[in-house]
């Protein structure tokens, strides 16, 4: 049901079925479509909590119907995610669509996402389906392995799934060692097997530059 033309669209056919995807994403539309918009960031009651507490935004609309919709946000290049029953962890603005099918909610993030402006709960995307997710420049998946744990610059995590632990670690930073430190002194250490999705350009952080 998705498809990319080129890196930075999102092609989605229906036929009668639906696709939830960020408010204003969609740039085309052929067939015959209804549209509904949804409150995002996390379904039920306990998704209204966290967005109240933490201020975690995700507006989010529903396409239903027969045809193509093509999606894209602001150039940025997308990825496509496959989930067997398994779940993704993804930061709410790199969220672009997901399958009707697929459950939204949050999780709590600690100290990692306070050092990134976005809550202390990401978003969590989980079922069977396709979900695609954005990054700011070509994605890099990287594969995390029990021999192999991988430690991340907050400011370039987009995403992770797989049977993952994640700490909050402060020491530091990647742009000490080349003389321009900005401040920051936080990385995030996955540990476990999976793969962790990161950007090739940061984003600002609450403490400064990463």
């Amino acid at each position: 049901m998705f498809r990319l033309q080129g890196s930075k669209v999102l092609a989605v056919d229906m036929t009668g079925d639906a696709v939830k995807a960020k408010n204003g994403s969609m740039v085309a539309y052929d067939g015959q479509m209804q549209f509904k918009k949804l409150s995002g960031g996390g379904e039920g009651i306990r998704g209204m909590v966290t967005r109240r507490i933490t201020g975690e935004q995700m507006t989010v609309m529903e396409v239903a119907g027969h045809g193509t919709c093509w999606f894209a946000d602001r150039a940025s290049e997308i990825n496509l995610v496959s989930l067997q029953g398994d779940k993704l962890f993804v930061e709410s603005s790199n969220l672009l669509a997901t399958d009707a099918g697929l459950r939204t909610g949050t999780s709590f993030t600690g100290l990692r996402g306070a050092t990134q402006g976005n809550g202390l709960f990401t978003t969590t995307v989980e079922g069977h389906g396709q979900a695609a997710i954005m990054s700011d420049g070509p994605a890099v998946v990287l594969r995390v392995s029990r021999q192999y744990p991988l430690t991340v610059d907050p400011g370039a995590y987009i995403a992770h799934q797989g049977n993952l632990s994640q700490s909050f670690q402060s020491g530091v930073t990647f742009r000490t060692f080349m003389g321009e430190g900005g401040g920051e002194a936080f990385q995030i250490r996955f540990e476990g097997d999976g793969l962790v999705y990161v950007q090739p350009s940061e984003r600002n952080t609450i403490a400064g530059d990463v």
